[in-house]
């Protein structure tokens, strides 16, 4: 006769920690920032050819509701303010993916006297993805490494962060 077990009796055990990470990973709204040409390539890993819901990420108009910040474009210097104050106004955890060579590192603007070098001298940036503008399924493929990076933290770690 079998002894009775929590697994074979239909009960799953798990810690707290892995609970969070999950709902964190399946629940990614995302604030969309859009500022030129990769602005369409984010557009379009929303649509329903790449169907950015299964993942769990839903667009959000609010930064009060997002959680994720996609800069998709070039970011200039009349902008970042702004981009810093919806940064600032996310709820914790927050996370920041950098879309597209001009995002990244100013693109083919880099020595314009307008353009930001780079979103991560404004925002901490999580992931970047290259290219000019990359690819829909680069962007799919960026938010799933993003997903792997935050299931591989401790749900609580980013608060030990802040208290020092």
């Amino acid at each position: 006769m079998d002894e009775p077990s929590l697994q074979r009796d239909g009960f799953l055990v798990t810690s707290l920690d892995a609970v969070l990470n999950a709902c964190r990973n399946d629940s990614l709204w995302y604030l969309t920032f859009g500022l030129a040409c990769c602005a369409v390539e984010m557009m379009e890993a929303a649509s329903a050819r790449y169907d950015l819901d299964r993942f769990g990420m839903v667009p959000r108009a609010s930064p009060r509701h997002a959680d994720l910040m996609i800069v998709a474009g070039t970011l200039t210097n009349k902008m970042a303010r702004a981009m810093r104050k919806a940064y600032d106004q996310m709820p914790e955890p927050k996370y920041v993916v950098s879309m597209g060579s001009c995002a990244n590192g100013g693109g083919y603007y880099h020595y314009s006297y307008s353009v930001v070098r780079g979103c991560d001298r404004i925002v901490p940036v999580d992931v970047y993805i290259p290219g000019c503008p990359p690819t829909a399924e680069a962007l799919v493929y960026g938010l799933l490494q993003l997903q792997r990076k935050i299931a591989a933290t401790r749900p609580n770690a980013h608060y030990a962060d802040l208290a020092r």
